[in-house]
């Protein structure tokens, strides 16, 4: 089957599961309310062990607490050192029913990792030793995004977003001490519909929401007028969730007078959806976002884009296109009637699937992001100016930069998935010095195929890339690839540290059957002496699996 075809049966799997969602009760209410119960109950610590302390240091969290995105540690921050990471052991691993993906980044503080189970619809703060829960909460429906933590009034607060099927999604803000809700907003901007997949970022006496509204799964269906929603981003009040200001990378869209091969009239502007996490600029006073491609017709120049807001107001300040006329949605994966190609249209899906991130190199400051062509971006902050672009590989709709970079103090660290490429594929890991662009050290990943794991493993030769978001945690930097293996790497020299076949059945601490697989997403994190990994994503046509893996230092 060719990689284009495998796209389509891909994308028309995702189609049939987002229009059953839409007119089905919830998975979760059709479980065995007894079965539920049980398993929760053994994820449980004994009574007297359920205290969460908020008092301890803040190990880690998505976006650090001044706003920024970089996916570096210290030693003191992660509790570990690089030879740490060279020498790890597994301590236990939980696993959670009715899931085939691990997608999420926890929040860790202290002895407590409060970590987000989308499929299985709960929030857990686990104890970091052990893996057993100090409290569960439940919102009823499936959940989306990683966790954003701050202290309002005093006490910690963790937010994050759900997934209801056939509602629009919303917002939770719970407390981190309890469990208990805080309050649950519509997350939506106006007149716009979108999933809210990046992690919502907790500033000052707001919550920041990044909006992923396009219509690109709905453009798969030949009979959808194509297409209306687009990306926004909507500043919510941090007490209360009332919304405080909303932007939009374009206007509503409207009948376009464009009819596509099948006589259905089509719709525009739509798309630019900012599936990614906001990244906040005190200093200038600015939100930075990173945009998705159009996907209908007209394009906008806010498209496969980094955009710099008012962090007050949410006007827009300045727009650095990286690629125009980018126009794809879900039936371009076989030229269908609502994927219209004009003279000037590109229709490759290049997103930026990663937050842009503030560096300092010591003479000023940049603003470095990935993006699914494999490019790698460093801007001028004030006015949005490029001032250094490097490229690796082909690019491809799912690959290139998927998930976003890792930057210490002195290089970006890229990956690259670019799964079933033409021959210009180079999966991996690249490096490049933060102040000049310059490359650094690279690792190309190769395939690693016997009999036990082409068993385990769905297109062992070619699902191999690397295409969660990296980690650098001291002189190590830790990445992972969509057939279950994880790497630990010397910041400096890109030597192998560590590996490890996540791509296993493991006994775990809750008694739920527990299968590792593909690494995707933001499914590695570490902080008060440990490294946590979710292995299994089932999307895509990738490897499922259900654990969240704990790795501490050999004893």
């Amino acid at each position: 089957m060719s990689y284009y075809s495998r796209l389509i049966s891909i994308f028309s799997s995702i189609l049939c599961l987002v229009l059953l969602l839409a007119v089905t009760p919830s998975s979760l209410a059709q479980q065995d309310a007894a079965a539920i119960e049980e398993w929760v109950t053994a994820s449980m610590c004994a009574v007297g062990d359920r205290q969460v302390d908020l008092n301890q240091p803040v190990a880690f969290t998505y976006t650090d607490s001044d706003g920024n995105n970089p996916r570096h540690l210290t030693a003191d921050q992660a509790g570990l050192t690089t030879s740490d990471l060279s020498n790890l052991e597994l301590a236990w691993a939980v696993a959670f029913p009715a899931t085939s993906g691990m997608r999420a980044a926890p929040v860790i503080i202290g002895d407590t990792i409060f970590y987000s189970a989308t499929d299985a619809g709960r929030v857990f703060a686990f104890d970091v030793q052990s893996g057993c829960a100090k409290w569960v909460y439940e919102p009823g429906t499936r959940l989306r995004s990683s966790m954003a933590y701050g202290v309002i009034d005093g006490q910690g607060m963790l937010v994050f977003s759900d997934m209801p099927a056939g509602m629009p999604a919303r917002i939770h803000a719970i407390n981190a001490t309890t469990g208990a809700a805080l309050w649950v907003a519509d997350g939506q901007a106006s007149n716009n519909v979108g999933m809210l997949t990046g992690t919502p970022v907790i500033h000052d006496d707001r919550v920041i929401v990044p909006v992923s509204g396009s219509g690109v799964i709905t453009g798969g269906n030949p009979n959808y007028e194509c297409c209306e929603n687009h990306g926004a981003v909507v500043a919510l009040n941090v007490r209360t969730g009332a919304k405080l200001w909303e932007y939009h990378t374009m206007p509503a869209a409207e009948y376009t007078g464009q009819v596509s091969s099948t006589g259905v009239r089509q719709r525009g502007p739509s798309g630019a959806p900012i599936w990614t996490t906001p990244t906040i600029d005190e200093e200038r006073n600015q939100i930075y976002v990173t945009t998705g491609e159009n996907t209908s017709h007209p394009t906008t120049n806010t498209s496969d884009a980094i955009i710099a807001l008012d962090l007050d107001t949410g006007e827009e300040k300045w727009v650095f296109q990286a690629l125009a006329n980018d126009m794809w949605n879900f039936g371009c994966t076989a030229r269908g009637p609502n994927c219209i190609i004009l003279e000037d249209t590109n229709s490759v899906d290049y997103d930026f699937g990663g937050p842009a991130v503030l560096v300092d190199t010591g003479d000023r400051e940049l603003l470095i992001a990935g993006q699914k062509s494999g490019d790698i971006w460093a801007l001028d902050p004030v006015s949005g100016q490029m001032i250094w672009n490097q490229r690796v590989g082909e690019g491809t709709a799912l690959g290139g930069n998927h998930w976003g970079i890792a930057v210490n103090t002195e290089r970006a660290f890229m990956t690259i998935n670019d799964p079933g490429g033409t021959g210009r594929s180079r999966p991996g890991i690249y490096t490049y010095f933060v102040g000049t662009g310059e490359p650094s050290w690279f690792y190309e990943v190769q395939p690693e195929c016997n009999e036990q794991r082409s068993d385990k493993l769905r297109r062992c030769e070619n699902l191999y890339g690397f295409s969660t978001t990296p980690l650098s945690v001291d002189g190590a930097v830790i990445a992972g690839g969509l057939d279950g293996r994880l790497f630990v790497f010397d910041s400096d020299s890109g030597a192998v540290l560590f590996e490890y076949d996540t791509v296993q059945e493991y006994e775990t601490v809750n008694g739920v059957e527990g299968s590792g697989g593909s690494i995707d997403s933001h499914s590695i994190a570490a902080g008060s002496g440990m490294v946590f990994v979710g292995s299994g994503y089932g999307q895509f046509s990738q490897v499922p699996g259900n654990v969240l893996l704990a790795f501490r230092p050999a004893q």
